[in-house]
């Protein structure tokens, strides 16, 4: 007997230590592919028991032994006979007796196997008495399972109980054993000095808070245990944990409010720690004093806006915790409090507080902008401010932004003119103090004066265009600022956010336009940005304002494209073609031709250059030109009625005979034909039916492109054809709308085509692309879409597709089917209603027919795609959408939908479906179909396949008889 165990324990051995050795990587597939069949085995019961009682084990084969059982435990106790439970129950306390001195990952596992049996274990009724009585004085094993046990508990949608049964197993294990519980901690708590400094106490408390309430919690001497752990090294992370568990549980104030009033001066006791810990230089301490502030506050925040003199001293030592942060470590963690307090503290019914704690704000606003500042550096090199830590300038640069929100939020408690006035006061500061000392090569404390603008820019967006206050004072200052590269960034970017401002104070406008367009001349590349997007905000907003300008616009614009990188370019280009925008009517197409045909020249030049050249660059370059052509489609969009020819639509038609040669020369060239398509969907949705003269022209191009390129952006740019020029539209012509539906039927068998040639798994982008495009015909289209002969193959299409594995494509085909299959049903996805007051859409009886043939012809075939993806390899944001899929199926033929999904699950791999798992999950979504409880049905089997998915884990391939048939289409 001895030698069978050791016959079964030896494999095991030998394919850990080759996981763990320098092997050849398929010797090490084939030992992982051997441990995870062994880890499902009805064998891994007794072998991993014999590993964890072995002596000569090595401690990482231990730990595999220990977690392999928790998950025979978790998902396969149904191998254990019912009667031998209790067998199992004693062997695994004799286990944890063997590692009550660690090691502690391999004690957790085991604590964990005993709380998930405990939970399935039925019949145990008294689980945590006995636990405490065998471990005896092993306090911290005790602590532990008593922490994990909640946790599984709230983690038990993966045990394979009932709803019912997991419900009364949380009542008994949980609800009826807290307040034992919590003698239990309490009596622990004051039993020694070490016990009250055992950060296992707290965390064992933490873990129980979802069954103990606060006020019960705060009564005892374990409250008293917990505060004073804040000041005990070893147990302070947990204690921190424990206390913002207390906070977030009175956010209910009017329901806690004597747990408030006890918990609150406790709380307030401890604000000495902010300075202590400050002044000691400990991150950690100062962080988590921090955070129990921050929680207090966000907690009890409608307390403090109801009673502000009572609640002062809390809002206080937040802002403490702002001031004394001097790494800017734990400042954020304040932010959310900050926001919830202007929130509230700004309704008229709390204007006491907000007038209050004006002078709170005013203080922060201080303390927000000194955070602001970039660090000084150590060395001589001012360039170099993080010691080249890239990764920790980054952080300090997202970081700024998110204190430009608190900035804003003091604007709406203060007023935007006080905010202001304290940034404009510390830049006059600046400019009185060292403005006589900066030279064009050194600027001193520069970091002071940027710190402010930078503040003035992140509550720009607050500031209304009728300000006449502020502003005016500090405009003309920020255009003298000196030529320092972070300072003329940062001033140009907060110009950038006073366009709007500027529109209505146009004497402003001019110097601002000179600075900025000093910019493109500097030597950082981040002041050139800069000044490309404040131009785009200024050409904007200020377009009325610039119209006259326009042919002076066009000669920088020209004198500056050609340096900027592609970025930059779109940025220029967007503000110029606002300003072209703002033009007349009659100079719209030549101010078109002015700006537009230099770029249409550079495009030809670098497609020639191009054509000769195998380099990307190349390429690239034509599409980074097409990409400004689309911006002036993007923006130039003049009103014109639908009887007179459209100026930019006469532009395009000058423009697409060229676009549609570079097409035809670059079919193997992704950037461009996506540009192209993006160009042309773009004139679409900008000139709508206007461009109706050109849709010929158009439609020819985009079908001779996908087929011709098989690139999805073709019919990305086809689907606002289809939207624009759909049946009942207005100003279009019926005709027109039906050669619209040729069109897409057209790029429908082309693509069909495709997919016959080609494995799904080689073009997901065109599959996500092609059901999108379905999603608008279904809705657009019904009527002709859901009688079509093609109707069978794209339904085939959209099973194969379900084979894919990434989240994209299998949404789009998701959905599609989705909205397909409603139109069997009395509420579809649709646009269309069948009168003005009506809440339903229009569906005629001959559709719902046409429909529900279709599942039957195709229905089985869908249904076991949409359930295997479901069990193996549909990503887990796929998974409502395709329960979803099955709803809908279920209200069209609920009997059959059941009998396929029985059919589908009877297909699965021997012994991977446990026994009399089928009958009932099929008897309970069964009884639910009859009583038109779709949704509980539906969340059954999203159930079951998520408990499948967790117990097995799924092969790519492999999968017999669920394994897809090819697509086949010869239409």
């Amino acid at each position: 007997m001895a030698s069978a165990k050791v016959d079964k324990v030896q494999p095991v051995l030998a394919a850990l230590a080759t996981m763990q050795s320098n092997v050849e990587r398929p010797q090490k597939s084939q030992a992982h592919e051997y441990l995870e069949q062994f880890q499902k085995s009805p064998d891994a019961w007794t072998t991993t028991y014999s590993i964890l009682s072995s002596l000569d084990a090595p401690i990482e084969t231990k730990l595999f032994a220990a977690t392999t059982l928790k998950g025979k435990i978790i998902y396969d106790l149904d191998q254990v006979p019912r009667e031998s439970l209790t067998a199992l129950r004693d062997t695994i306390l004799t286990l944890l007796s063997s590692f009550l001195e660690g090691p502690r990952p391999i004690r957790t596992q085991l604590c964990v196997c005993l709380a998930n049996l405990a939970i399935q274990m039925l019949e145990w009724k008294n689980v945590i008495s006995q636990i405490a009585s065998a471990l005896g004085n092993a306090v911290d094993c005790i602590l532990e399972f008593l922490k994990i046990l909640p946790e599984e508990v709230t983690e038990g949608r993966k045990i394979n109980l009932t709803e019912e049964e997991l419900a009364t197993r949380t009542q008994e294990l949980l609800e009826q054993n807290a307040a034992q519980v919590l003698a239990m901690l309490t009596q622990f708590s004051q039993s020694s000095a070490s016990a009250a400094a055992n950060p296992r106490l707290f965390e064992c408390t933490t873990s129980w808070l979802r069954e103990i309430p606060v006020a019960d919690i705060v009564r005892t001497p374990l409250f008293d245990t917990v505060i004073n752990a804040l000041s005990i090294d070893a147990s302070f992370d947990a204690a921190v944990d424990c206390v913002c568990t207390m906070l977030r549980d009175t956010r209910e104030v009017d329901e806690s409010m004597e747990v408030i009033q006890i918990m609150y001066p406790r709380i307030l006791s401890i604000r000495p720690k902010i300075t202590q810990t400050a002044a000691s230089g400990d991150l950690n301490a100062f962080r988590g004093i921090t955070r129990v502030f921050a929680e207090a506050a966000e907690a009890w925040v409608v307390m403090i806006a109801r009673l502000p003199a009572e609640f002062r001293g809390l809002v206080e030592s937040v802002l403490e915790c702002c001031a004394q942060d001097q790494d800017r470590d734990a400042v954020a963690l304040t932010f959310l409090f900050w926001y919830e307090f202007k929130q509230i503290i700004t309704l008229e019914k709390y204007k006491l507080a907000r007038s209050t704690y004006g002078e709170v704000f005013g203080r922060l606003v201080d303390v927000m902008i000194q955070h602001l500042e970039y660090p000084t550096p150590e060395g001589p090199d001012e360039s170099d401010l993080f010691e080249g830590d890239r990764e920790q300038e980054e952080k300090f640069r997202e970081f700024r932004h998110q204190m430009g929100d608190v900035l804003k939020d003091c604007c709406e408690v203060i007023t935007v003119t006080e905010c202001l006035s304290k940034s404009v006061n510390l830049i006059r500061k600046w400019i009185s103090t060292y403005s006589s000392q900066a030279t064009d090569t050194r600027v001193p404390h520069w970091q002071e004066l940027e710190a402010p603008l930078f503040s003035m820019r992140a509550m720009g967006r607050m500031v209304s265009p009728e300000e006449n206050t502020v502003l005016p004072q500090v405009i003309p200052l920020i255009v003298q600022i000196p030529n320092h590269a972070k300072l003329r960034f940062q001033a140009i970017m907060a110009l950038a956010r006073y366009t709007d401002w500027t529109s209505q104070h146009p004497e402003f406008l001019q110097p601002q336009l000179n600075f900025v367009t000093a910019g493109f001349n500097h030597s950082s590349g981040e002041v050139v940005g800069a000044a490309a997007l404040a131009f785009k905000f200024f050409g904007t907003d200020c377009r009325k304002l610039l119209q006259s300008h326009v042919n002076e616009l066009h000669n920088f614009y020209e004198s500056v494209l050609d340096k900027l990188p592609p970025t930059s370019q779109a940025e220029i280009t967007e503000g110029a073609a606002c300003v072209v925008s703002a033009q007349d009517i009659d100079q719209i197409y030549p101010m078109l031709k002015l700006y537009c045909d230099p770029i249409i020249k550079r495009m030809m030049k670098s497609a020639n250059n191009a054509k000769n050249d195998s380099s990307e660059s190349g390429s690239l370059a034509v599409a980074d030109y097409l990409q400004l052509l689309t911006i002036f489609v993007q923006n130039v969009q003049p009103y014109v009625s639908p009887e007179e020819e459209n100026p930019a639509v006469k532009y395009c038609q000058d423009i697409l005979p060229v676009m549609s040669a570079i097409a035809d020369n670059f079919r193997t060239s992704t950037p461009i034909l996506e540009r192209i398509c993006r160009c042309w969907r773009y004139m679409v949705l900008s000139y709508r039916t206007a461009i109706a003269p050109l849709l010929p022209t158009l439609a020819t191009q985009l079908a001779a492109g996908f087929e011709n390129t098989r690139q999805g952006c073709f019919l990305w740019a086809t689907d606002s054809v289809l939207r624009e020029f759909s049946i009942g539209q207005e100003w279009v012509d019926p005709s027109t709308s039906r050669a619209v539906y040729k069109f897409f039927e057209q790029q429908a068998v082309a693509f069909l085509r495709i997919m016959n040639d080609v494995p799904p798994q080689d073009f997901p982008d065109v599959i996500e692309d092609f059901f999108r495009l379905l999603i608008d015909a279904i809705i657009y289209y019904h009527q002709q879409l859901l009688v079509s002969p093609l109707c069978q193959h794209i339904l085939s299409a959209s099973a194969n597709a379900l084979t894919l594995q990434q989240a994209p494509p299998l949404t789009a085909t998701l959905h599609f089917l989705r909205d397909f299959f409603s139109y069997g049903t009395d509420h579809p996805n649709s646009s269309n209603f069948s009168h003005e007051d009506s809440t339903q859409p229009q569906i005629s009886p001959q559709l719902q027919q046409a429909v529900k043939g279709l599942v039957d012809s195709i229905g089985e075939t869908i249904v076991q795609r949409i359930m295997t993806g479901m069990m193996f390899h549909f990503p887990r944001d796929c998974i409502q959408d395709a329960s979803g899929v099955l709803l809908t199926l279920f209200e069209i033929k609920p009997r059959e939908v059941v009998a396929w999904v029985r059919a589908t699950i009877s297909m699965l791999p021997v012994g991977t479906v446990k026994v009399g798992e089928t009958d009932r999950l099929m008897d309970a979504v069964g009884e639910k179909v009859q009583t038109g409880d779709l949704r509980k049905a539906r969340v059954l089997l999203q159930d079951f396949t998520n408990s499948y998915r967790r117990r097995n884990v799924a092969p790519r391939e492999g999968l017999g008889r669920l394994e897809a048939t090819r697509f086949r289409f010869s239409g």
